[in-house]
């Protein structure tokens, strides 16, 4: 498929604010239930929640981009019932309420307690925020399964798009928080640096995964069947066209062998290479001269691996219009 740059940054945006959100109220629940005993501020947690909300208004932003015609973009929530796009669409703006409420609740500390349970304190913040979870995975779901309930594109077509779709954006997410930490609340970087060195590895092992399986994949489709001919020596002499045409862009990234071998290999040593060793170095010495390369990185190469994941869908119409003779 041809890469849409609009889609990448929606997709990466959106999932590394929905994993700082993660991140943060993960480790409000570890404080909360003395798992680790940290000093976290509502500052902190508002300025963070800024942060993740931030991303997510960018996210929206970009998909802005990819709409023909904008005004018409209400119109895309309309299929809820059987469209995983439309999820998508209905979902994005829940999570973004939720996290500007459970930022504001901690920035202006409106936060009484609601209930107790022996030592633990239940406050508003800690319900506000296990909503925003369930909407955030919901949304990784979401926005996985537009790809993966493709059963024509056989390299999406797997639980495994689902599920790196959840672990990177996490990572991401949770490398950000390092760097937000390192500044506001330094004596939480440990904490954050740890939880991302833990994700980042199940990341290289599920994104190793869907690459040894979409390598192994034949393709169901062939030329008889592609053009309706049912015969064992069919030999392609035009592709159709004089010319270009939708059919000849919007399917098919143009790019070489080559090309494609080489942004893999780039983004499996920006994603998971450089970070997991600055990560590493972090956990000794926590700083921002560090973090922040990290996440520099991180994100570049998941620019990269978005760009590798669209154009690696190889639609069947491609049998026909991309040959030359």
């Amino acid at each position: 498929m041809q890469p849409a740059f609009s889609v990448i940054f929606l997709t990466t945006l959106i999932g590394m604010g929905q994993g700082l959100f993660l991140a943060v109220y993960t480790e409000q629940v570890y404080s909360v239930l003395n798992v680790v005993q940290t000093n976290s501020s509502d500052r902190f947690y508002g300025i963070a929640s800024g942060v993740a909300l931030v991303l997510l208004i960018l996210g929206l932003i970009a998909s802005v981009f990819h709409l023909g015609r904008p005004e018409r973009a209400w119109r895309a929530a309309a299929m809820w019932r059987t469209s995983w796009l439309s999820r998508e669409v209905i979902i994005l703006p829940i999570v973004m309420g939720l996290v500007f409420l459970f930022g504001i609740v901690h920035f202006m500390s409106w936060n009484p307690v609601i209930m107790t349970f022996g030592q633990v304190e239940v406050r508003l913040s800690l319900i506000i925020g296990a909503f925003a979870t369930l909407a955030t995975f919901s949304l990784y779901i979401a926005t996985g399964m537009i790809y993966a309930c493709l059963k024509f594109l056989q390299e999406w077509h797997s639980p495994l798009t689902v599920i790196n779709y959840l672990l990177l954006g996490s990572v991401s997410g949770f490398t950000m928080a390092s760097v937000v930490s390192a500044y506001w609340q330094p004596e939480l970087v440990s904490f954050f640096v740890g939880w991302s060195i833990v994700m980042l590895v199940f990341a290289f092992i599920s994104r190793g995964a869907s690459l040894i399986r979409n390598k192994r994949l034949r393709p169901k489709s062939t030329v008889q069947t592609a053009i309706g001919v049912r015969h064992n020596q069919i030999k392609q002499k035009s592709m159709g066209f004089m010319g270009g045409a939708m059919n000849t862009r919007d399917f098919f990234h143009g790019k070489t062998l080559f090309f494609l071998r080489s942004i893999k290999t780039i983004f499996l040593v920006l994603v998971f290479a450089v970070p997991l060793v600055l990560l590493i170095v972090a956990l000794f010495k926590p700083s921002l001269t560090v973090l922040v390369p990290a996440m520099i990185s991180m994100y570049l190469g998941l620019i990269a691996e978005r760009w590798y994941f669209f154009a690696e869908g190889n639609h069947p119409q491609n049998i026909y219009y991309q040959s030359i003779a």
